[in-house]
């Protein structure tokens, strides 16, 4: 299961390159002991565009990312991609490069995965590659978004017990 990071897994924090100011979201602990749980190996994949905008450096980038594993961890994949909404490249979400490089470095096909974010680019890179997606907004979701998206849960909770639903039922 795949999680976007920032007002997913963390508190967003534009452009954040300081690790104090890692804050989990209110369910995220539980979610991921449910889901490790389970023995379903948690990824982060996010965008970072403060990187490929000069705003911060690959270290900050990376020491904020060990803070959230260390708050939430372990993370059997983290991608991210460093780059600017205009370079174009193959792994900014709504493209699906992330998703593919972490089914590759998990060993699962792309559309064994579910992806949980908070916004369309989430879901639209999910879709993309025939992966499950829950939304779960916070109050930057756009409206339509929200209309659009498939499966709309209000916590990590929530979005990880009704996507272990079908495996649990099966038993």
């Amino acid at each position: 299961m795949l999680f976007d990071k920032d007002g997913t897994l963390v508190v967003d924090v534009p452009y954040c390159a300081d690790p104090l100011l890692v804050r989990a979201m209110p369910t995220a602990a539980a979610a991921l002991a449910v889901l490790r749980a389970a023995g379903v190996p948690a990824g982060i994949v996010s965008n970072q565009s403060g990187i490929g905008r000069g705003l911060i450096s690959p270290e900050a980038a990376e020491a904020v990312f060990a803070e959230v594993g260390r708050q939430l961890g372990p993370f059997a994949t983290v991608q991210y991609c460093p780059h600017a909404p205009e370079d174009g490249c193959r792994c900014r979400k709504p493209r699906p490069g992330l998703l593919l490089d972490a089914a590759a470095e998990l060993g699962v096909a792309p559309e064994r995965m579910a992806v949980i974010g908070d916004i369309g680019a989430d879901v639209d890179a999910a879709r993309a590659v025939g992966a499950v997606s829950v939304l779960v907004p916070t109050p930057v979701t756009r409206p339509e978004e929200i209309r659009r998206a498939p499966v709309v849960r209000p916590d990590l909770l929530s979005a990880v017990e009704y996507v272990l639903a079908p495996a649990r039922a099966a038993g």
